[in-house]
């Protein structure tokens, strides 16, 4: 069934596509948007990723983990990092708004890999053009790397705005589509958590998959105030270029801020890359550095908010994603590429000679797990940080195999491999 969007009015009643008056003709239930206030959209995490081959000489940088170090003409804290990950070793810099993590720790040192993973804070974004921070990160990657190459970015987008709050029964309204339906969203799960701990009394709402497509929306006063950024967040709301053009002193320190965030793993931006047309030339947008890429991202917030759809009634939506999806632009000093782009994801075939390796793969995958005596549960968690996991995910996906589905498959077959032929056979 598809989503329309209500009916867009002014304060006169006559339609306006930049109305803050929104009319339910079923209903009849009016919604006036006209006291949210826009305060921000923009890059709040940038993540590059870089193959290459490490150079000898960086991992003396971690002989002793903890300590400051010198590393491209500056001061760096040097120290490990957990599994999850992906990367064994990282040096950070929070003044700088820069953290390197390095070795992958499903690659060998002395081969050529992706190794190399850099983080952006938003203070650095927000400091930097795209073109002047993708030379600070290349810079950076050639320090740690020789035969250096792109290997893809993630981004995070984020909206702030006043004047709303998520509605108590958010997660019934949220509707995303199933994973089954990959060709069109790529979305495979729906969950929801109040981390009171972490932000005082705010909560966050979380929907997809961290390796796909994820929208998160959040208290960011609260979250700014737990860990001590507030002030930072308050003199980027407080600027007077606001995108939103109602209200030039938009931001109001007695109101929460609330946060509306769309996070793209690197592998669904190599998608759009690679489906992606330019509509002019027909050429396939094919980026892989976030510099080249960030015309795009106004393209990328507008597809997050048709993949995730709040509902004001079954059919239509509701108000405030109309407004957002319409009315918001991603706050960067480039030229958009929205109106000149054909958006689409490619997926790689898994079918054929891929799909039987796939077969072939997960077979000999159980037999391991039975000989090592390693549980379904820990094998699917190791399973799915591996960088062929989206090849299997989309192979079973195709068989209408949810990543759940997936997981009992496993359990299932090692289940039979030990009744049938033991543990350690």
């Amino acid at each position: 069934m598809s989503v329309k969007d209500q009916i867009r009015v002014n304060r006169l009643f006559k339609e306006d596509p930049k109305g803050r008056v929104f009319f339910d003709t079923h209903t009849t239930i009016i919604s006036d948007l006209s006291k949210v206030r826009l305060l921000r959209c923009g890059v709040d995490t940038v993540r590059q990723l870089y193959r290459g081959l490490i150079r000898p000489e960086i991992m003396a940088l971690f002989e002793t983990p903890g300590v400051m170090v010198n590393f491209a003409g500056q001061r760096w804290h040097s120290g490990r990092v957990g599994k999850d990950s992906g990367y064994q070793y990282k040096l950070q810099n929070a003044d700088l708004g820069f953290i390197l993590l390095v070795k992958n720790f499903n690659a060998k040192i002395d081969a050529i890999g992706p190794h190399v993973k850099i983080e952006v804070s938003p203070h650095a974004i927000d400091a930097l053009s795209p073109s002047r921070l993708q030379e600070r990160m290349d810079y950076y990657a050639s320090e740690l790397l020789s035969h250096l190459e792109l290997n893809q970015c993630a981004v995070h987008l984020a909206l702030d705005l006043q004047g709303w709050k998520p509605p108590v029964d958010l997660v019934a309204r949220m509707h995303c589509r199933a994973r089954n339906h990959r060709d069109i969203s790529g979305i495979n799960e729906l969950n929801w958590s109040m981390k009171a701990a972490v932000y005082g009394r705010g909560e966050t709402h979380m929907f997809g998959s961290a390796s796909g497509v994820q929208l998160a929306i959040y208290n960011k006063t609260e979250q700014a105030r737990a860990t001590d950024k507030l002030d930072y967040w308050e003199s980027v709301w407080r600027r007077r270029d606001s995108f939103d053009d109602t209200d030039p002193d938009n931001y109001d320190p007695a109101q929460d801020v609330w946060r509306v965030e769309l996070r793209y793993h690197h592998s669904i931006i190599q998608q759009f890359a690679s489906g992606s047309v330019n509509l002019h030339s027909g050429q396939v947008i094919d980026t892989r550095s976030f510099a080249s890429f960030c015309g795009h991202l106004d393209g990328l917030w507008r597809y997050g908010l048709g993949q995730f759809k709040l509902l004001a009634r079954p059919g239509r939506y509701e108000a405030i994603w109309t407004l957002i999806r319409d009315d918001v632009r991603v706050d960067l000093p480039v030229d958009s590429l929205l109106d000149d782009t054909e958006y689409k994801r490619y997926y790689k075939s898994s079918r054929g000679f891929s799909g039987k390796n796939v077969e072939l793969f997960l077979g000999n995958f159980v037999s391991l797990l039975a000989r090592e005596k390693v549980g379904a549960k820990k094998a699917f968690d190791r399973l799915q940080t591996w960088e062929c996991w989206p090849v299997i995910r989309d192979h079973y996906a195709a068989k209408d195999m949810s990543e759940y589905d997936l997981y009992k498959h496993i359990k299932d077959l090692l289940e039979e491999r030990h009744v049938r032929w033991g543990r350690a056979v």
